[in-house]
């Protein structure tokens, strides 16, 4: 070829052709061709629950160890390394707490992947991780597969209604694991009442995490870890539109006609940093959100059927913001204030409740959190927060007219629900971290509640009627009255404290011990030993890397709320003063001579052995590494709960005959006492992380058994002198559970995906008569059991198609991009009913009053930069 080419140019232009070719050959290795072809490095830094690490420090070496650049992980556990020359790379993230780990790049003409590089706890795992995987198993206390976590990228993918990411994470959470105050919602590891920050704003969710840390009152299947989104030194955001309209869903199976619904949001968050310094970094989130809801009736009147739409607009604003300030190297502040208004018209109709029992209820609050992170020592870590709130919440009837209930037909009048409620409160947490050889030590405090709650209590003020039947009805032959009067302002002083200590020791390679203690303390009782023990274990037979054998203990207290506790003041003397008549007269329940006055007064009163109800839980079971990325867990859960509350009316009439009260200076006197009883075990089996080639996510089936003889504070037995066939099927057994979130990204679209199947929960079946005149109506036939009933199975399947379209590009890392949302709730259209009557004399016994919403379609638009 030579040859040829020769044959046909000079040798002068043959010399020129060659020192081109040699310069282009010198530039191609030339500092100007490399600046062209470097590229920057991204990733991620995360412990081994997918948990962020911020402030993590990342070094990029050369194979050989010499450092080529250094930075810090960013507050959200992202870091950026400045472009550099194609090679082979290695990077080194240190943590405090955590082993250092190593993962390996390399740079090519492309920017290459974002990288995944997961820490483990020094103290607990000996071994170096380095993975892209999203779930390995793991001998960390808080490593234990059975766990539910939800990052940023998943809550993106998934079908979330209405952006109320905790209710869609609920399903996960075990109903006898939840306290008497409800869900335990943890927000950047303390405890409070809401969220108080947009959907948009949330990085991370968990469900059940190291279940058994003493650093906790409830357990993990009781409580939703979240962690939100801090500041940043570079500018992003995100915002949200959703909108959903009746004319593209289906009508609910109860509804005469589809009613006109509507549902308009708008959700979002920005973040940034503040200062060139870029020492001092923002965050700010906002939801607006507009829902105009109908509310399905479907009862029985005298009249026949009453089938009718009834209007729930509601109104809901929420500002929050971050400031967040690195002081030094080892010392972060932040401050989180926030404001939330909410209006709810026309609730607590629906099924047989009739519109004019509607209910006006209204919440503001504003509170601010400071939060201080500091690092002492290498080996000591603290983190304080301290929250500010102020809350009141007024409700109001619709009607001011007496209440009328007919057992499994309607309930009708006013809803007499007026109350006023405020609060302001202090909450609180010290945590003192402390890494010593093969421990991780842990200590600190909590102040859970410290409010002074002021309740005007007007409820009841107009009296509410009861029938046993239709046929009662229309004779004006009710079997109960009960109406308050007197004065129904009451303040209290809540105090709830907690303290807690634990160790999560190394004892070997293979095998973590996490031993705690915890003492929870309150000032309306006088039980002072509420010490609970915590124990769990996990051990990796073999070379430890496809299976850990997980098992635990503890003793978990309950926290009364301050319903309980305004109850028994506002019946002090002075106070509220509650009247139960049996066989009043109707519609004016004196007509037969005497006055509200002249009746005997009721009392709310704690028994005078009451204790804290607590809670003793363990379980047992093995998580296996079945392949790359996916866990296996089967585990069985055992809960046995002791003290439970219950009401019992002790001055009703006695039997045999049930006539007349043993003391007939007194009406009914509720007594709260600690004396119900739950037993509950499930077989739970969880299969999460990339489960197929396309598919990730996580399944959850569970097969439970709990029986109790109470349900809850507000529960009476139906007879206050036999508590026989009161130990059955608690309220919220179901037999069967499954549930499943993820999502598929075949490519061109990413497709979420919720199921959520359950069998039946049980109901009770009721005579309708007041046979044990204690005023309440809750008699069963003889020989029945409470909850001997079970209603029919829910099954729903929701769908999330999403489409990114990039408005920009960039070498790497995120890129303005806006995404198509459309979501499908309910696809199958399946009728799920709810409500069902168990009153034997009611033409609708054995049948559901309402139903929950057949398929709904909702349509998002979602801008990022």
């Amino acid at each position: 070829m030579t040859a040829r080419l020769a044959g046909t140019v000079s040798g002068g232009a043959l010399r020129r052709i060659t020192a081109v070719c040699v310069i282009a050959l010198v530039c191609a290795g030339s500092p100007v061709h490399a600046q062209r072809a470097v590229q920057p490095i991204t990733g991620v830094v995360v412990d081994t629950t997918g948990a962020v690490l911020p402030n993590a420090q990342v070094d990029l070496q050369t194979p050989a160890g010499e450092k080529v650049e250094s930075t810090l992980a960013d507050a959200s556990g992202n870091f950026r390394l400045d472009p550099v020359p194609p090679g082979r790379y290695q990077i080194v993230v240190s943590f405090e707490g955590f082993r250092p780990t190593t993962a390996r790049v390399t740079v090519g003409g492309r920017p290459p992947s974002a990288v995944r590089v997961t820490l483990p706890l020094a103290a607990v795992q000996q071994e170096i991780t380095v993975s892209n995987a999203p779930t390995e198993v793991a001998t960390a206390a808080a490593a234990n597969s059975d766990a539910v976590t939800v990052d940023q990228s998943m809550l993106d993918s998934l079908p979330i209604f209405d952006q109320d990411v905790v209710s869609t994470l609920s399903q996960f959470l075990d109903t006898g694991s939840i306290g008497t105050g409800g869900v335990s919602i943890v927000v950047n590891g303390m405890e409070v009442n809401s969220l108080n920050v947009s959907a948009s704003a949330v990085q991370q969710i968990k469900i059940n995490q190291d279940p058994y840390s003493a650093e906790y009152s409830r357990p993990g299947r009781g409580r939703i870890e979240i962690l939100t989104k801090p500041g940043s030194q570079e500018f992003h955001g995100e915002g949200n539109l959703i909108f959903r309209d009746a004319t593209l869903n289906a009508r609910n199976a109860f509804a005469a006609v589809k009613p006109p619904e509507q549902r308009r949001i708008f959700e979002g968050f920005l973040a940034g940093p503040v200062g060139a310094a870029r020492r001092t970094s923002f965050m700010v989130s906002t939801e607006l959100d507009a829902r105009d809801q109908e509310s399905i009736v479907f009862a029985l009147g005298p009249d026949g059927p009453i089938r009718d739409n009834v209007p729930q607009p509601n109104r809901h604003v929420l500002f929050s913001g971050t400031l967040t300030h690195q002081h030094s190297d080892k010392n972060t502040i932040s401050i989180r204030p926030s404001y939330e208004d909410e209006r709810n018209e026309n609730i607590g109709v629906g099924g047989v409740a009739l519109g004019s029992s509607a209910r006006t209820f209204e919440h503001r609050e504003a509170q601010a959190t400071y939060r201080q992170q500091t690092v002492i020592s290498p080996s000591l870590f603290n983190q304080f927060q301290v929250l500010l709130g102020s809350e009141r919440e007024p409700t109001t009837s619709v009607s001011p007219a007496p209440a009328i209930v007919v057992q499994g037909a309607f309930t009708a009048g006013g809803a007499q629900a007026d109350l006023l409620r405020t609060e302001h409160h202090i909450q609180a947490a010290e945590s003192l971290t402390w890494v010593h050889g093969s421990h991780l030590v842990q200590t600190g405090f909590q102040l859970p509640d410290w409010s002074r709650r002021r309740f005007d209590d007007e409820t009841n003020f107009g009296g509410t009627f009861y029938f046993a039947s239709l046929q009662d009805y229309q004779a004006n032959r009710p079997y109960s009255f009960t109406q308050q009067q007197g004065n129904g302002h009451v303040v209290l002083l809540e105090k709830v404290f907690g303290i807690y200590v634990k160790d999560d020791w190394k004892a070997r390679p293979s095998l973590t011990l996490s031993l705690g203690v915890r003492y929870d303390w309150e000032n309306y009782f006088h039980d002072n030993n509420n010490v609970a023990p915590r124990l769990s274990f996990a051990y990796a037979p073999g070379d430890g890397k496809r299976l850990v054998i997980r098992g635990g203990a503890g003793i978990f207290y309950d926290k009364t709320g301050p319903v309980p506790i305004a109850d028994m003041l506002h019946f002090q003397p002075g106070g509220l003063e509650r009247v139960v008549m049996t066989n009043p007269g109707y519609p004016d329940p004196f007509q037969n001579g005497g006055s509200l006055s002249s009746q005997p007064p009721s009392l709310v009163r704690f028994a005078p052995d009451i204790r804290i109800p607590y809670t003793v839980q363990y379980s047992a079971g093995a998580e296996s590494q079945v392949r790359k990325g996916t866990t296996l867990a089967l585990t069985y859960i055992g809960s046995r709960g002791r003290d439970l509350f219950r009401s019992r009316d002790v001055n009703a009439p006695p039997p045999p005959v049930y006539l007349s009260r043993p003391d007939p200076a007194l009406g009914a006197v509720r007594e709260i006492e600690s004396a119900g009883t739950r037993d509950s075990d499930s077989l739970q089996a969880t299969l999460r992380g990339k489960i197929t080639k396309w598919f990730t996510g996580q399944m959850q089936y569970t097969l439970s058994r709990a029986y109790d003889d109470t349900g809850g504070l507000s529960w009476y037995p139906a007879n206050d002198y036999d508590l026989t066939g009161e130990w059955a099927r608690a309220d919220f057994d179901r037999r069967h559970r499954f549930q499943m979130l993820g999502r598929l990204s075949p490519g061109f679209v990413d497709l979420g995906v919720g199921v959520n199947a359950q069998s039946g929960p049980p109901y009770t079946e009721l005579l309708g008569a007041d046979i044990f005149n204690n005023g309440r109506g809750r008699a069963r036939p003889a020989g029945v059991p409470r909850n001997s009933l079970e209603a029919a199975g829910t099954f729903g399947l929701d769908l999330r198609v999403s489409r990114e379209i990039a408005l920009a590009k960039r070498a790497a890392g995120d890129h303005p991009a806006a995404t198509i949302v459309f979501d499908a709730f309910n696809v199958t259209n399946r009728v799920n009913f709810v409500n069902y009557v168990g009153t034997v004399t009611s033409p609708l016994f054995g049948l559901p009053t309402g139903a929950r919403s057949g398929r709904q379609l909702q349509l998002s638009l979602r801008m990022k930069f």
